[in-house]
Formats: C-alpha cells, sequence, structure tokens
C-alpha cells in the first residue's frame, strides 16, 4: 500500500465555508463576514434557507435516533460542521450514554470548537479530515481509537453530496468508507433534490454564488448515493415527510408541503 500522506486543512478566514455558512444560516455566532455573505447570497435566493437548514437539522435527529434504536452504538459522521443544538452525540447518548461518535469536517474551526465542546466527554471525537482522502479518514488514528470496524457502524452524510460535483466522485469515496463498515450498519445521506421546481434552481444559484457548489441532483441520482443497499422505510422523501422511526405515520402530499419543504430529500440504507 502507498504511504499516505496526511490531510492538512486549509485555515482561511477570507474565504466561507461549508461548515461557517450552515452555522450562519442557523444562526449561529462560530462565523466571519466571508460566511454571513455567503449566507446572505443563499437567502437573497432562498428566503427560507435558514428553515431548509433546520430542516436538514431536524433530520439528522430523525436519523440517530433511528440508528441508535436498533443498537447502532458507533456513529462516524462526516462533514459534521460546528457544532449546533441537538448534535449527533447529544441524541446517539441520549438513547444510549455508551454510544461513541466521531466527527469529521475539513474546516479547523470546527476541530477548534468541537473540541472545546466535548473537552469532557470521552466517547466523542473531531477529527478535520476530507471525505476526498477517503483512506485518509480510516486510517486516523482517533477514528480507528474511537471506532470498532469489526462492529456495525452508522455511518452519515447529512447535508454534504451537494458540495462535490458529480465528475468528482463522492460515491466511490463513500463506498471505500462503506466497505469498511460491516454487516448491520446503517448508510444515512440528506441531498439537495431536483423535481423541477423553481426554488430548488434557486438553491443551486445560490450555492455556487456562495461556495462555488452546491448541486441539485434527480431522486434517482440520490438513490445511487446509497450504492445499491436497500433503505429502510420510508425510502428516499422529502425531509419533511420522512420519519424512519414511524414509516406508516400520516403525512402531507408532496404538493402539500412548502416549496422549502421541497428542497432535501434523505434516507437511510442498510447493509445487510
Amino acid at each position: 500500500m502507498a504511504e499516505h500522506t496526511a490531510f492538512e486543512p486549509d485555515f482561511d478566514i477570507s474565504r466561507p465555508t461549508i461548515a461557517r455558512v450552515y452555522d450562519a444560516l442557523l444562526g449561529g455566532k462560530d462565523n466571519f463576514a466571508p460566511d454571513r455573505e455567503g449566507a446572505a447570497a443563499y437567502l437573497k435566493h432562498v428566503p427560507n434557507a435558514g428553515d431548509c437548514a433546520k430542516d436538514n437539522r431536524a433530520a439528522l435527529v430523525k436519523g440517530v435516533q433511528y440508528m441508535a434504536n436498533k443498537g447502532i452504538d458507533q456513529f462516524l459522521d462526516i462533514g459534521a460542521g460546528l457544532p449546533t443544538m441537538e448534535n449527533t452525540h447529544q441524541v446517539a447518548q441520549a438513547v444510549n450514554p455508551g454510544a461513541k461518535v466521531v466527527y469529521v469536517d475539513n474546516d479547523p474551526i470546527v476541530l477548534a470548537h468541537g473540541r472545546a465542546l466535548l473537552a469532557t466527554n470521552d466517547s466523542t471525537t473531531v477529527v478535520t479530515a476530507d471525505l476526498r482522502d477517503p483512506q485518509g479518514i480510516l486510517d486516523h488514528p482517533e477514528v480507528k481509537e474511537m471506532l470498532d470496524f469489526t462492529r456495525p457502524i452508522g455511518l452519515m452524510f447529512v447535508g454534504l453530496h451537494m458540495h462535490f460535483h458529480d465528475n468528482e466522485g463522492a460515491d466511490e469515496w463513500v463506498r471505500l468508507i462503506m466497505d469498511a463498515c460491516p454487516s448491520g450498519s446503517y448508510l444515512f445521506i440528506t441531498d439537495f433534490v431536483d423535481t423541477g421546481e423553481p426554488l430548488q434552481k434557486s438553491i443551486e444559484q445560490a450555492g455556487l454564488e456562495s461556495l462555488g457548489n452546491g448541486w441539485i441532483r434527480t431522486p434517482e441520482r440520490i438513490t445511487e448515493h446509497f450504492l445499491g443497499l436497500p433503505l429502510v422505510p420510508p425510502g428516499l422523501d422529502f425531509l419533511a415527510r420522512w420519519f424512519p422511526e414511524e414509516p406508516d405515520k400520516e403525512v402531507p402530499a408532496p404538493e402539500e408541503l412548502e416549496p422549502h419543504q421541497r428542497i432535501l430529500m434523505g434516507g437511510i440504507g442498510y447493509k445487510a
């Protein structure tokens, strides 16, 4: 195997980052002027962009609760972003206090804030790494120390795929990590969707202006992110209609949702 070179984070506060723009949209304070300008670009095109960010966060809670209640006690949350309300470790450890969580993000400010938040939590850690280097994530000493890859893992990419163009091949990066997870593991993904609605095009335009990325994809293309794994009920759906712990829950028809509720879809795949 070729020698692996560690990922070197780029600490540059003169440019917006995904984590800090998302933090600004959620009303957080861990961001800088360029990030707030990036958030403003989203709000210009999609006035409810903050609600979209909150919808994504609510879906994270639903997905983590589902996996934890299925017995998952190890989580690898890639592209985790800055700490906010109801983080993965808080949700998982509310179900199982012994659950272990590794957050991965390529923004070094996430590392700094996460380490401060988790100083007294021995079951959770934050590492700086990048999905573009999936083997680097698997080889990271803190990942290897915290997680046991002989036991099922909840692998999470919540609000991350849209930031990679299809030409980059993000599905193959995910596949490499998922291949390292044993049977009984889950793959949890949310992504911007394209069902032909104007506001979906607007969120893509906002992302390209703000961050230079943020592409929308058809439901069929999003399904391919799950690498052929069967999806747990209710399958892939708009986040406002997606309740994996209550797949038969009565939900609004897609056309009854607010336009901003039709921007994100999510699902969880199961590795048998």
